[in-house]
């Protein structure tokens, strides 16, 4: 059911006007240890820069090196990390369309295709959805380890129960509260989100057991470089599964996985093959769901940074 509810949820969400992506990993003093379910990003004044460059994800390594457009840097000096993991960025950065190679003596070097834009994000919300609040999990804990953190610029929770005033009161203040009707894809505000400050030094609960809270104090400087690895992220991964590759699957019109045996939406790694008694092994549905992220939100497809480098059919069910 929540995997069906985020689908229903991010097709709801998508617009001209932002960028859409799910399961993106939101720690920074340990990493992997929060992933927000959805993020939405909102264009800053520098996006259109930044879409011009690459639809993909450019590897963080890369934005961070100290490597521009203009006279081209030696991978040794770019990249202070082992040969073969430098080769790896350089190789992840050409794809994406962001470095481009030359020799100069003899010397393997890297110049960036165009310049960096720093303020192509203007804001970043972080939605934790639990459609059932009858079984809540770790939700309070997650919400608050957001709001203590405070990386994103709001943090909201997505739910199609009921919400009541007891609800509210056992998650925090600043957390945003929506409403939402996965079948019909009506969204109700029950309660605004109140605005976090990701300029200011932020704490990461590390630990919670008893009356101890083991934290992490993380300043401005680490969530700068967190949220651009997010933006970046989100840009590049969006939201929507790659279709199961069964005979009976198809898509939906808004790029959801569904299955015409059950009738319904699917989770094509968690549903779908051999273990399905209705998998018949096929290519799957022909759906250009690039085509359809950059008709129906603001990444674009085929911006002129990327041209020749990308290969033929890597974008086709890419997320």
């Amino acid at each position: 059911m929540e995997y069906r509810f985020e689908l229903a949820l991010c097709a709801a969400l998508e617009s001209p006007d932002r960028v859409v992506a799910r399961q993106l990993g939101a720690a920074v003093a340990a990493p992997g240890s929060r992933v927000v379910d959805v993020c939405l990003l909102e264009p800053g004044p520098g996006f259109d820069e930044r879409a011009a460059v690459a639809s993909d994800t450019i590897p963080p390594a890369a934005v961070e090196a100290p490597v521009g457009p203009g006279t081209a840097v030696p991978v040794r000096d770019a990249f202070e990390t082992d040969p073969g993991r430098a080769a790896g960025i350089v190789d992840a950065a050409v794809e994406a369309g962001y470095l481009e190679r030359e020799r100069r003596d003899g010397v393997d070097c890297v110049r960036a295709t165009a310049r960096y834009p720093g303020d192509w994000v203007g804001s970043l919300t972080a939605v934790e959805n639990k459609p059932d609040l009858g079984r809540p999990g770790d939700l309070e804990a997650q919400l608050r380890f957001d709001v203590a953190l405070g990386l994103f610029d709001e943090v909201v929770l997505a739910t199609a129960s009921y919400v009541t005033r007891a609800h509210l009161n056992r998650i925090p203040d600043s957390v945003g509260v929506w409403r939402f009707d996965p079948e019909t894809g009506e969204r109700e505000v029950v309660r605004e989100a109140t605005p976090l400050d990701p300029t200011e030094p932020g704490v990461e609960i590390r630990e919670e057991r008893g009356l101890r809270t083991d934290v992490a104090l993380v300043d401005a400087a680490a969530k700068a470089r967190k949220r651009r690895r997010i933006a970046e992220r989100a840009y590049g991964k969006g939201w929507r599964p790659a279709p199961p590759a069964c005979a009976r699957a198809a898509v939906t019109a808004d790029g959801r996985p569904r299955c015409e045996h059950f009738d319904r939406v699917v989770h094509p790694g968690g549903e779908c093959g051999e273990g399905c008694p209705a998998f018949e092994a096929d290519e799957g549905p022909d759906a250009d769901l690039a085509a359809l992220r950059d008709a129906r939100s603001a990444w674009v497809a085929d911006p002129d940074g990327v041209g020749p480098r990308r290969q033929a059919g890597l974008g086709r069910f890419g997320e």
